[in-house]
């Protein structure tokens, strides 16, 4: 298919920042400065475990697994999961954590596949018919229960997306309290001058969807089931 050109662009843009406030290309917007910020005092307080305390409790409310466990029994509890779902097929992210969590090698001697960051358009042909999707959490949020991915060539958002079933490996340290711990280190990010990735997922659980008259549809957009295996000491 024929790509379209890109005309007028600058001029555009610039109608738009003079429509609202003369914002310019070289002129950052500032950031205002709120006298509350009620948002920050979410769940303050809350120590780690309180948090997975908090984040164990919300996966009831969100029709996601929830285990804990350590990085010896990783594996196990993975085919636990694996078993509970009826998986065989799995696909799972180009990520160096599998690797330092010694996993790596469990991981390959299933029916596994690793994400191709070279070929991508195999890789989610793949995915499609793969029974289980595997990645690391980079950021955890307690009060909602949502893994936070940030995707990259070696984490395409397909991995836990188009498998019947996800699992996310969490590790205890990514736990934080809410959304705004999460925006709070993006932004951080953007501030150092970091490279983010331009594709962020925010995860909360197995799709869900309701109709007008709120019958809840589980798996109609993405995985059937979604377990949250969290790990103590990576």
């Amino acid at each position: 298919m024929p790509k379209g050109n890109i005309i007028n662009r600058e001029a555009f843009l610039a109608n738009i920042r003079a429509k609202i406030g003369g914002i310019s290309s070289d002129k950052p917007v500032e950031k205002p400065a709120w006298t509350t910020e009620p948002q920050k005092k979410v769940l303050e307080g809350y120590d780690r475990d309180q948090l997975i305390t908090v984040l164990r409790e919300q996966c009831k409310e969100i029709h996601t697994d929830f285990y804990q466990t350590t990085l010896q029994d990783l594996s196990e509890t993975i085919t636990s999961v694996m078993k509970e779902y009826e998986s065989e097929t799995v696909v799972y992210s180009d990520d160096p954590r599998f690797e330092n969590a010694k996993i790596e090698d469990y991981i390959t001697s299933l029916n596994a596949f690793k994400w191709d960051r070279t070929d991508r358009e195999g890789s989610i042909k793949i995915a499609e018919k793969a029974d289980v999707g595997i990645t690391f959490s980079d950021i955890t949020l307690a009060e909602s229960g949502t893994v936070v991915l940030l995707n990259d060539k070696g984490q395409g958002r397909s991995v836990s997306l188009l498998p019947a079933n996800y699992i996310a490996i969490i590790p205890k340290s990514t736990i934080v309290k809410r959304m705004t711990q999460a925006t709070d280190y993006i932004h951080a990010q953007v501030e150092k001058g970091e490279d983010i990735a331009s594709c962020i997922n925010f995860i909360t659980g197995p799709s869900n969807s309701a109709d007008i008259e709120m019958n809840l549809v589980v798996g109609v957009h993405g995985p059937i089931h979604a377990a949250y295996i969290v790990v103590d000491d990576l």
